[in-house]
Order: structure tokens, then sequence, then C-alpha cells
């Protein structure tokens, strides 16, 4: 015959290891924190901070790519200049960079 007869373990044979498992589980939970979940809070934390500390003058770039000044700022939306007399409102939380002061020069 191709197919070899299975035998049962004898009775010697321990089953499955209780706090080995649950130490595997706590081990790869922890592993996933410090990996993935703390350095996004961290970085949201940056981004939060960075968002507060806008001022008018800052020389930034958005989520959709423009590059400005801002010209305004009010609770939730910012006025960015992109070319002399031309100027949108974004929400702040668009903003993704603020640029060193002097970084455009065409403004």
């Amino acid at each position: 015959m191709l197919i070899s007869p299975a035998y049962a373990q004898g009775a010697g044979a321990t089953p499955g290891g209780g706090y080995e498992s649950m130490i595997l589980i706590l081990l790869m939970f922890g592993v996933l924190y410090f990996m993935m979940i703390r350095p996004q809070m961290k970085r949201a934390k940056e981004q939060k901070a960075m968002i507060e500390a806008l001022q008018k003058g800052d020389e930034v770039i958005t989520a959709g790519g423009l590059l400005g000044r801002i010209t305004k700022l009010s609770e939730g939306y910012i006025t960015v200049e992109i070319a002399n007399n031309v100027e949108v409102q974004v929400q702040r939380p668009a903003v993704q960079l603020v640029l060193p002061k002097g970084t455009i020069k065409n403004l």
C-alpha cells in the first residue's frame, strides 16, 4: 500500500502547554505594541503639536501638495498664499510639513 498506517501516540505524551502558549501570546502582543502602536501614537502626537504651533508667515506644504505661506489663521482653517494675490483656504490638519523660513522665494 502507498499510505502508511497512523498509530496513536502513547499515554506518556503531554498535551499543548498552557503556560508556554500564554507567555508566547503575551510576548507577541508586547512586540506588536512596541513595533507598531507606540510609534504611531508618537507620530500623531508630534503632528498635533505641529498643527497647534502654526503661525502667520510659516511656510507649509499641504496634503494636496500645495506649497505656500500662511496669511491668516482661524480655529479650524488656515489661509495659504500660493502665489502673489492667490490665496486658498485649507483645514489645519491638511498641513503636512512646516518648511524652514526662506524656503519659498517667489512669493
